[in-house]
């Protein structure tokens, strides 16, 4: 049974170790975090045209849930991509709607609404159609240029989204340019939330990121928590190398190098001089986890200055400490730590949610 996380960090343990290697706790990780997650599924760009859909699975490797997006007159909708007839998969690859949706396998068809229109062979059927008939429909967020969809949402990202625009609302993010060759894939051999937990604080960056330490004005760093999301603020030790924010802001002054939003539970925006890097942690397996990186450009020339420098290097430094950490932990001496104040109040955030929705 999980421990209760307190909400005072100055008398509040860390999660137990074996909640980072237990199977047992990962299957409820699964079904009572990420099932009600929001996930980023695609860019406007992806499904620009009337009618056009985007298949995709939920959580690939994780909840393979087959669903489809469609773009009706620039309002998105999601739906499940499985026919309520005998249950086949609608629709297997992106496509264009041109009047209905039908069924391959036994000729069922939908309207661009999910509902239900047609099934051949019905003669005699009693209390048909009902509403169980039309295809399942699921919450959509369309944010600038990313598209977010939720199966079971257990808050209104939409709330989070209203916070970050309050705070960096004054970026062109709509037109921030998707960079294929500087997006990658990770795999660690880590718990999903030990790559959190790495994230939500800069308490390690002098220990472990000297490159990214000589870019940071550490005594400065602050972390901010909201409901369902939090900011880390990297102050910049050269202002050449800061947003230049404009007059109008809430930051106005301040030297301000890195935005680091994170979104329960996996989601990571962080945001530079020169743009976004979006990090989307999968996990995988109690210790095994997939980090995907996507990077959208706003300015060319600021690639490769400051704490958006060689984000690789960085990574691969995080990786390896996370990985050292899986072991520690797995240790059968090792119990639960304790929270810096100052330092760890991300951390703390994370595992008071993690707690929250696991009890209930």
């Amino acid at each position: 049974m999980l421990k209760k996380v307190n909400k005072d960090i100055t008398k509040s343990y860390t999660l137990p170790g074996d909640f980072y290697s237990s199977e047992s706790k990962f299957e409820n990780v699964v079904d009572r975090i990420f099932v009600g997650s929001w996930q980023l599924i695609c860019t406007k760009n992806s499904i620009k045209s009337i009618n056009d859909t985007y298949v995709f699975e939920f959580i690939e490797d994780l909840i393979p849930e087959p669903l489809f997006l469609i773009n009706q007159d620039d309002k998105f909708k999601c739906f499940s991509n499985v026919c309520t007839h005998r249950g086949n998969v609608l629709i297997d690859q992106k496509d264009k709607i041109k009047n209905h949706i039908t069924c391959k396998y036994h000729g069922r068809k939908f309207n661009t609404c999910g509902k239900f229109v047609y099934m051949p062979e019905t003669e005699g059927m009693q209390n048909f159609p009902t509403k169980e008939d039309d295809l399942m429909e699921f919450p959509v967020i369309a944010w600038r240029q990313f598209i977010f969809s939720s199966l079971t949402p257990l808050f209104k990202i939409q709330d989070v989204f209203s916070e970050i625009d309050s705070r960096i609302g004054w970026m062109p993010i709509e037109d921030f340019a998707y960079r294929k060759d500087l997006s990658k894939q990770y795999s660690i051999d880590a718990n999903w939330a030990l790559y959190c937990d790495n994230y939500l604080e800069g308490f390690h960056i002098p220990f472990v990121h000297e490159g990214l330490n000589q870019s940071l004005d550490y005594n400065n760093y602050e972390t901010e928590i909201f409901q369902f999301h939090n900011l880390q603020i990297g102050i910049g030790n050269n202002k050449e190398e800061c947003f230049d924010i404009p007059k109008e802001a809430g930051d106005y002054g301040k030297n301000i190098a890195a935005y680091y939003f994170w979104i329960y539970p996996n989601i990571m925006l962080n945001f530079y001089p020169w743009g976004l890097s979006i990090n989307i942690v999968i996990p995988l397996s109690s210790k095994k986890t997939k980090i995907v990186f996507e990077t959208y450009v706003w300015k060319e020339d600021k690639l490769n200055l400051g704490a958006g420098s060689d984000l690789n290097k960085v990574e691969l430094e995080d990786e390896q400490i996370v990985q050292r950490v899986q072991k520690g932990v797995s240790s059968r001496f090792y119990q639960r730590g304790r929270f810096s104040p100052k330092m760890e109040k991300g951390v703390h955030h994370f595992h008071n949610l993690i707690s929250h929705f696991l009890k209930k």
